[in-house]
């Protein structure tokens, strides 16, 4: 199994305390994988295994197991309050209404209880309403490339650093990917496989949708462009254009939206930098795994400045940070990460070689005046780390940090 260390020391960290884990994140990240190394771990620090009780949702054995009653009997068939037992519920979305289940089981029996989902209607508004105070949520996503770097045994298969970050920017981030023979019509295979199973389960029938098509040409579209600012309309109107059809914005703004609890795509606001505000109009949108987005696109190089934002965006949220677009009057920047009191400006390119492209890309970060640390990312190597206050650092370095 590939250490997935980020989220498993947040397990430990939250290990007996009265509040229920609810790990979510997009189907085939990891989520169960996590919950056996966090086994593992129990299991290393003297937990017996008749005090773990792990019942995976998709699996046969657990299929009657339909609603919160039989759940709620199934558990306390199993434990007593004389030790502590820790219950693992994969995939919870599964069984109606679980909250209820879960809510009395952490009020009535000496458990610690750690839930998966792969949706963001695992906690609505009505069950962040029921479960409020007793939770907290651990957003997971696919493989950093730090995470897909420990999976290839550098030494031992003579591989190159550069090939195998070539490697995670083509095939992409699942950590299933890292199992399979670098083919393209092979992992072309697995990866529709994983987006049709989560249009279908997480998006269509979830939302009772009847225009697949129409779902299919959002995503499309929102992966087609990444890295410009859009919105609901801006879709609609490219929609209509080219299908002659008459659909509105708010039905175009709602299947953006299940896109996002699906956790397919994933929303970057902009900000306003002098005036400290997030602004409503025009966002970036990012899709989860660069694999997806090249099977959809297909493998092409022309578009590399984007993928690589995209790599940039997804490792700023899973180092903690709040990520916007930055827009300062004129200008704008393409991150700006805030992690409480702390923010930081970055500019993503392929490359600071041309003056051209160095004097564009450095432009917004010299516009801003205040004193907050400034980061130009590249996949340039280069002596030189510092322009007049502004970071150069290579991209590869900046994710192995």
């Amino acid at each position: 199994m590939i250490s997935r260390d980020i989220y498993l020391n947040k397990l430990i960290k939250h290990k007996d305390n009265e509040l229920i884990k609810v790990i979510t994140g997009i189907r085939r990240c990891g989520k169960s994988t996590l919950l056996k190394l966090y086994e593992n771990y129990l299991i290393n620090n003297k937990i017996s295994n008749k005090q773990i009780i792990f019942i995976n949702f998709e699996l046969m054995e657990f299929d009657q197991i339909t609603n919160y009653k039989l759940l709620y009997s199934y558990i306390k068939d199993k434990i007593n309050n004389n030790e502590k037992y820790y219950i693992f519920l994969d995939e919870i979305q599964k069984v109606k209404n679980w909250e209820k289940a879960v809510t009395s089981l952490n009020i009535d029996s000496n458990v610690d209880i750690y839930i998966t989902g792969s949706n963001a209607y695992l906690l609505s508004s009505e069950l962040s309403t029921l479960l409020s105070g007793r939770y907290v949520e651990i957003k997971m996503l696919p493989l950093s490339f730090k995470e897909f770097l420990s999976s290839k045994h550098l030494d031992s298969k003579n591989l190159s650093l550069n090939n195998i970050f070539q490697e995670y920017l083509k095939f992409g981030s699942f950590p299933t990917i890292t199992n399979l023979p670098q083919d393209e019509e092979i992992i072309n295979d697995y990866l529709n496989g994983i987006l049709d199973t989560i249009l279908i389960k997480d998006v269509i029938s979830r939302n009772n949708i009847n225009n697949i098509n129409l779902i299919n040409n959002i995503l499309k579209y929102i992966v087609s462009n990444t890295g410009n600012t859009f919105s609901p309309k801006s879709i609609s109107n490219f929609l209509n254009h080219h299908n002659n059809s008459s659909i509105n914005s708010n039905t175009i703004s709602n299947y953006v939206t299940f896109l996002e609890k699906a956790f397919i795509i994933y929303k970057a606001p902009r900000y306003n930098i002098k005036g400290k505000e997030i602004l409503k109009t025009l966002s970036k949108y990012y899709v989860i795994d660069i694999g997806i987005r090249n099977m959809i696109l297909g493998y092409s190089d022309s578009d590399k400045g984007h993928v690589l934002e995209t790599i940039v965006y997804f490792e700023l949220l899973r180092r903690g940070y709040q990520v916007f677009v930055g827009k300062y009057y004129n200008n704008e920047v393409d991150f700006v990460a805030i992690k409480k009191d702390k923010i930081k400006y970055y500019q993503v390119t392929l490359t600071i070689m041309d003056k051209n492209v160095k004097e564009r890309e450095l432009k917004p970060l010299k516009a801003i005046s205040d004193n907050y640390e400034k980061i130009l990312l590249s996949m340039d190597k280069t002596f030189i780390t510092d322009y007049n206050g502004i970071i150069y650092q290579n991209i590869i370095d900046f994710l192995l940090e």
